[in-house]
C-alpha cells in the first residue's frame, strides 16, 4: 500500500488534536485568545517556546502575520509544557467521544504497530517529527496510538516541506497551486492560512509541479512502513480504516479542510457504516 493511503488512515486520528470541541475547550480554559492561538501553541509546543520565525519556517504555508497573531503571545498565556498537557487532555476527550471504547484490544494492537512504525521514521531534516518523538509516550493505548500517528504525520509534513523547497515552490504559491489542482475556493484557502488577495495574486499563475512534489513526499514517508514490513502494515491498515472512517464521519474538519482530505469518500468501504 502506498504512503498516501497510509496517511489517509492516520491523519484523521491525529487531527483530533486541534479541530474538535474538546481541543478548543482545553485551550480556551488555558486562556488562549481564539482557536488559532491554541493551534499554534499546541502544535509548536514540542519545539519549546518557539519564535514566530521558527514556526513560520517549519509550518511553512501559514502567512507570517497569522503566526504572529498567536506567537509569541501564546507563551505568555502558558508554558509549552502546559500546552502539551492540555493538548493531551483535549485528545483524550475527543477520542473517547468519537470512537467510544478506547480500551478495545484492537486499539492496543494498532498502537503497538504504529509505535513500531513511528520509531523508525527518519528524523534528519524533520524538526516537528523529532520534537514530538522526544516527548514521553502516553501509557494509555488510545493516546499512545495518537502519539505515534502525530509523529508519523509530522514526519510526512516535514518531508513535504522539504520537497516543496527543493522544487522552488513557496508557501503561498503551494496553496495556490493546490487550490487550482483540487478545485478549492481561493478565498477559503487564503482565509485558512492568512494570505491577502494581493499576495495570492502575485503567485497564483506561477508554474509548479505539485504531482512531483507529492511523489517525493510519498517516497520520503515510506521508511516507517518498510521497517514495519508488509504483514504489520497490512494489519495496521485493517485496524485503522474503521477508526479513520468513524472519526472522519463525525468530525466536520475531516470533510472541509485545506488539504482537500475526505476520508469518508476516499476510504469508502462496502457495507461500512458509523
Amino acid at each position: 500500500m502506498d504512503a498516501r493511503q497510509l496517511w489517509l488512515r492516520f491523519e484523521p486520528y491525529h487531527d483530533v488534536t486541534y479541530f474538535t470541541p474538546e481541543s478548543r475547550a482545553a485551550t480556551d480554559a488555558l486562556g488562549c485568545k481564539g482557536g488559532w492561538m491554541g493551534y499554534f501553541g499546541m502544535r509548536a509546543a514540542p519545539l519549546g517556546a518557539a519564535s514566530p520565525e521558527l514556526v513560520e519556517a517549519v509550518f511553512y504555508n501559514f502567512a507570517p502575520r497569522m503566526v504572529r497573531r498567536a506567537l509569541p503571545d501564546a507563551w505568555e498565556v502558558a508554558s509549552p509544557a502546559e500546552f502539551l498537557r492540555v493538548r493531551l487532555e483535549g485528545v483524550d476527550g475527543a477520542l473517547r467521544r468519537l470512537i467510544g471504547e478506547v480500551d478495545a484490544p484492537e486499539i492496543a494492537e494498532a498502537a503497538g504497530l504504529a509505535r513500531e512504525a513511528a520509531v523508525n521514521a527518519p528524523l534528519g531534516g524533520r524538526p516537528l517529527a523529532a520534537a514530538n518523538r522526544a516527548l514521553d509516550w502516553p501509557e494509555q493505548p488510545h493516546l499512545a496510538l495518537w502519539h505515534a500517528c502525530t509523529i508519523l504525520r509530522e514526519a510526512r509534513g516535514d518531508g513535504h516541506v522539504a520537497a516543496l523547497v527543493a522544487a522552488g515552490i513557496g508557501p503561498c504559491q503551494a496553496l495556490a497551486l493546490y487550490a487550482r489542482e483540487h478545485s478549492l475556493d481561493p478565498a477559503y484557502m487564503r482565509a485558512a492560512r492568512g494570505w491577502t488577495v494581493e499576495e495570492w495574486e502575485e503567485v497564483a499563475d506561477l508554474p509548479g509541479d505539485l504531482p512531483s512534489v507529492e511523489e517525493a513526499t510519498d517516497r520520503a514517508a515510506a521508511a516507517p512502513w518498510e521497517a514495519l514490513g508488509e504483514t504489520g502494515t497490512t494489519r495496521f491498515v485493517e485496524l485503522m480504516t474503521p477508526l479513520a472512517l468513524r472519526i472522519a464521519a463525525a468530525n466536520e474538519a475531516m470533510r472541509v479542510n485545506p488539504m482537500a482530505l475526505d476520508p469518508v469518500r476516499e476510504l469508502a468501504v462496502p457495507g461500512w457504516n458509523t
